[in-house]
């Protein structure tokens, strides 16, 4: 085949928008990771961006049931509907469903806190690593996205953690031409993310194109919150209001769904997917920056721990 014949083949269909483009990559990675790999799993927690992974590796197998279990890492602090949700789903599309709790990490003192109310979301790094070496999962595939956080900026679509589940952002394998290295040696596994080049709004866009069903907390509802600088906190068990506080009840909407002690909701009436969409080309925040509690603790805060081995 001449070079001018190699030249017509990387160009796209010409009826194909960047939503076709971004789930033809996803289709692939999903594939070839699973090929490749000897044990992968999918990190599955309930929120928007496990919806779309879920719903891509539906398709990158059908008629197949898919080839991945789901794992979630429980931190016992998330939302009711969320985990409702998850196993509502995990039934759906016919997945095996491994539940691992940060609650057992601390009862056998794998996990300390140093408060009964502390935030459990980066405690759930022990609790992940305790899980792959009890499966011996080599390849864990995520919902996360570049356009999420500086630190995933860093992140690629296959990325190699060591035998303690650390990651090193300088020292990373190229990914050239969409060559993918799944190898790994012995103790060590990748973290594997399909949706990396995605945006939040290509989200919204494909969650609205193939009417994904997500949990409740993404779209306007009544809630009690207390203002807390920028921050709107909502008041519940984990997360109650201090003295001197003033508690309102507002309509607003979740742009992430974590742990209950350092999820945010933003103010909103968008109550259609179609609403999201729009109130999302207004954002001049990311979600996570907007909306995380763990987020804002410290400058440099989720590179560190995803150096410590978080997702």
């Amino acid at each position: 085949m001449n070079s001018q014949s190699n030249d017509l083949l990387d160009q796209p269909h010409p009826s194909a928008d960047h939503l076709d483009l971004l789930e033809a990559e996803a289709l692939f990675i999903l594939r070839e990771v699973t090929a490749e790999c000897r044990h992968p799993v999918m990190l599955y927690s309930g929120g928007k961006d496990s919806a779309v992974l879920l719903h891509l590796a539906y398709k990158a197998f059908h008629p197949e049931r898919i080839g991945l279990a789901l794992l979630h890492i429980d931190t016992g602090h998330n939302y009711d509907e969320v985990i409702a949700y998850r196993d509502r789903m995990a039934e759906r599309y016919d997945c095996q469903l491994h539940v691992r709790n940060v609650e057992d990490s601390i009862r056998k003192g794998s996990v300390r806190l140093r408060h009964p109310l502390e935030s459990r979301n980066s405690h759930q790094s022990v609790t992940l690593m305790e899980a792959i070496a009890e499966f011996g999962f080599d390849a864990c595939l995520g919902g996360a996205r570049r356009d999420e956080e500086k630190a995933r900026a860093k992140e690629r679509i296959v990325s190699v953690r060591d035998e303690f589940g650390q990651w090193e952002p300088k020292n990373q394998r190229p990914e050239l031409w969409s060559l993918y290295n799944t190898r790994v040696a012995p103790g060590n596994h990748v973290r594997v993310f399909p949706i990396s080049n995605w945006t939040e709004l290509d989200v919204w866009q494909y969650i609205q194109r193939e009417d994904i069903e997500l949990p409740e907390l993404y779209f306007s509802h009544l809630r009690d919150i207390v203002r807390r600088g920028d921050i709107l906190v909502p008041v519940t068990h984990l997360t109650p209001a201090n003295q001197g506080e003033t508690v309102e009840t507002i309509s607003c909407r979740f742009r992430t769904v974590g742990d209950i002690s350092c999820t945010a909701p933003v103010a909103s009436t968008a109550i259609t997917v179609a609403d999201i969409i729009a109130e999302t080309t207004q954002c001049l925040l990311t979600e996570r920056g907007a909306t995380r509690l763990d987020d804002r603790a410290s400058d440099g805060a989720m590179e560190q721990r995803k150096k410590e081995g978080y997702f």
